[in-house]
């Protein structure tokens, strides 16, 4: 393969691990931990530390594939060497279909929060959210290297607020807010797990990113178990301090963070958090118009999407033609969202069965690619169970992947007659 036609490995160990943060904590940070705990209470600290002990075979089940076969495929280069090329092709679409909407999603939470704090309405939110989701697409023209660095600035920025809300919560954090431990019985605890567990799904989008790690091995595996170790206790400790100060009863479930920092800073509090989603959002933008612009070049070099989008820039050799393909995307979802006839719950639900499933295909491929390392199989075991557990919970939005098989299968069945 010509060099034109080659991405360059311009991914160190610190980006690395920025990268895998900033797709993992995404918007769930700002709203979870409150729908967790109205859900169980107190004992949602359990589901909590549950899947925080899960998220390392979670994550580590991605990066050592990453380490072994780095690939622009990502997870459906796992899947087309473990159960050949057409199930790696629609694992490949259920992941670029899932960010076009996803992406814009995270976009309008962080730029709620914003508009929010200003008193803003609607329209200012729909701009707001396309200035962040044209960021995240520039900074990946110019390519992953300087994708990283922002990332890494991003990411420090948000371990700090969140860490400065934790300590601003110690001193409304009291015993009674912990009782009743359980007020809802151990059911609840369950339902909480399974809101937790869109918290920890992440870790498959910077497989996709892994053919240009300069170091795929230690930037995969170490530093995939740095970032799921700080993520976990961020989570924790957001979750931690929403339990006993109570913010999710006294700020509303799904502004609590917006509550316990405006307690200890006031009206300059609520800007604060604000700006907190607008970091974690743009962050989660970033990862994931890089990871789905390269599963479309990935899929174009293999003849499985049109070969335009294979189709890199002569300058940052990044694939421009997929993040045109993203962008107007991106402009659809926005102008139907700010026309009033989807609401954002519904545009949350849609990408959420694509995901699981890519995740699914990931860890499946990881039980039959790994078989030479007896961790390797274990873990991926885990996390294919974990995650099928999960998989019914997508209710109605299992449409939205049954859709893209069909097409799929249409696109497949055409190739062939003209053979």
């Amino acid at each position: 393969m010509s060099n034109s036609m080659q991405l360059k490995k311009t991914i160190g160990m610190p980006q690395a691990v920025a990268l895998y943060i900033s797709a993992v904590l995404g918007s769930g940070v700002l709203i979870v931990p409150g729908l967790a705990a109205e859900l169980a209470g107190p004992a949602s600290l359990l589901a909590w530390g549950g899947m925080v002990l899960l998220i390392l075979p979670l994550a580590l089940s991605m990066g050592l594939l990453s380490a072994r076969y780095p690939d622009a495929g990502g997870v459906s280069h796992f899947v087309t060497l473990a159960f050949g090329p057409r199930a790696g092709v629609i694992v490949g679409w259920f992941f670029l279909m899932s960010v076009p909407i996803g992406a814009p999603v995270a976009a309008l939470t962080g730029a709620g929060y914003m508009t929010a704090a200003l008193g803003l309405g609607e329209g200012a939110r729909t701009l707001l959210a396309a200035v962040m989701l044209a960021a995240g697409l520039l900074i990946n023209i110019v390519g992953m290297q300087l994708a990283g660095r922002v990332q890494i600035a991003v990411v420090l920025a948000i371990v700090v607020v969140l860490v400065m809300a934790f300590l601003f919560a110690i001193p409304n954090m009291q015993s009674e807010h912990y009782t009743p431990f359980m007020p809802h019985g151990w059911l609840s605890i369950g339902q909480a797990g399974a809101i937790l567990f869109w918290c920890f799904i992440g870790w498959e989008a910077v497989s996709h990113l892994s053919e240009e790690f300069t170091n795929p091995r230690k930037a995969a595996i170490q530093g995939v178990t740095i970032a799921a170790i700080i993520v976990g206790v961020l989570y924790f400790l957001t979750a931690l301090a929403t339990v006993g100060t109570q913010s999710y009863l006294h700020g509303g479930a799904d502004v609590s963070l917006v509550w316990i920092v405006s307690q200890a800073l006031g009206s300059w509090g609520g800007l604060l958090a604000g700006l907190t989603g607008i970091f974690i959002c743009t962050a989660t933008v970033i990862a994931y118009a890089g990871a789905a612009s390269r599963v479309a070049y990935a899929l174009a070099r293999q003849g499985a999407a049109p070969q335009w989008m294979a189709r890199l820039s002569s300058r940052f050799h990044t694939p421009i033609a997929a993040l045109g393909f993203l962008a107007i995307c991106f402009a659809l979802v926005l102008v139907i969202y700010g026309s009033g006839l989807v609401s954002l719950t519904t545009l949350i639900q849609l990408p959420n069965a694509t995901f699981i499933l890519t995740y699914l295909g990931g860890c499946a491929a990881g039980i039959r690619l790994l078989k030479g390392s007896r961790m390797g199989v274990t873990i991926s075991w885990i996390s294919f169970a974990v995650t099928a557990v999960v998989f019914p919970f997508a209710g109605w939005a299992v449409l939205y992947p049954a859709v893209i098989v069909v097409l799929c299968w249409l696109v497949s069945f055409k190739r062939r007659a003209r053979i």
